[in-house]
């Protein structure tokens, strides 16, 4: 490395206002001029979810039945994932026009995105997806009559079945995007309250998804195909939960009959 150089470079960074960490990703880093600074991804976390329980509210309020769903959806079932791009909700969309009202009643930015499956929104810096369609399967209000009520960030709301969350996550893997990654901290999470055998026939004819369930029976995270529909080790307290049932990982009970909107 040209150290005189890399001195210039960090010069000028902290010229520009940046610290050496900006400037190198690292305290004392040098860097040689021209070199793509690595950028961090943010961590949105408690904006978002600030954000996540102004909406909730709002779509409480609609009347209209809608689930969290997304990484959102994933924090709210007690998995430790970094929120960083925006909150999803999952809505009838039958139910679009009456939402995006309400929303900009309350001083909500909608905007109509090319996409024809979801409608986007914007509120206090944070991004919002209101989605009709998960990996290219309609929003039903069977799926949304399935939703656990959970508190997320001490607001209850009504959160994606575990099952129907990594449906909608291993459907949406692709040739052009498969990342295993942020899927294993999921699958791990919720085995005990996803009835795999679902999941393993509503994806049978998605390679990725295919795949990445071989990846958890051979990392001993779910059984065999045609093993325990839970996926959960024989003798794991808390196997098999049913409606009523407090969830395995979190202790957070699940209401019977579903958890739907609070009104």
């Amino acid at each position: 490395m040209n150290l005189t150089a890399g001195r210039r470079g960090a010069r000028a960074a902290r010229a520009d206002g940046r610290d050496g960490a900006d400037a190198g990703g690292g305290a004392g880093a040098v860097v040689e001029p021209g070199a793509r600074m690595p950028v961090l991804p943010p961590d949105h976390t408690q904006a978002i979810l600030e954000t996540t329980k102004e909406i909730a509210a709002l779509l409480k309020n609609s009347g209209c039945p809608f689930a969290l769903v997304g990484s959102v959806a994933a924090y709210a079932y007690g998995i430790p994932v970094r929120l960083q791009h925006d909150t999803d909700f999952a809505l009838r969309r039958e139910d679009a026009d009456t939402v995006t009202e309400l929303l900009r009643e309350n001083g909500v930015l909608v905007v109509d995105p090319p996409e024809d499956w979801l409608v986007k929104a914007r509120s206090g810096g944070e991004e919002i997806d209101l989605i009709f369609s998960l990996a290219g399967r309609p929003v039903t209000t069977e799926l949304l009559e399935r939703a656990w009520t959970l508190p997320v960030d001490s607001v209850h709301m009504p959160v994606i079945d575990p099952t129907d969350l990594m449906i909608s996550r291993l459907t949406a893997l692709s040739e052009h995007h498969c990342d295993f990654g942020p899927l294993l901290p999921v699958a791990r999470g919720l085995r005990e309250r996803v009835t795999w055998e679902r999941v393993r026939e509503e994806t049978a004819d998605r390679p990725m998804a295919v795949a990445f369930l071989y990846l958890l029976e051979l990392l001993d995270v779910i059984p065999p195909a045609g093993g325990a529909g839970t996926g959960a080790a024989p003798g794991v307290a808390g196997a098999g939960t049913a409606q009523g049932e407090p969830g395995a990982a979190t202790g957070q009970a699940r209401p019977a009959g579903g958890g739907g909107p609070e009104r």
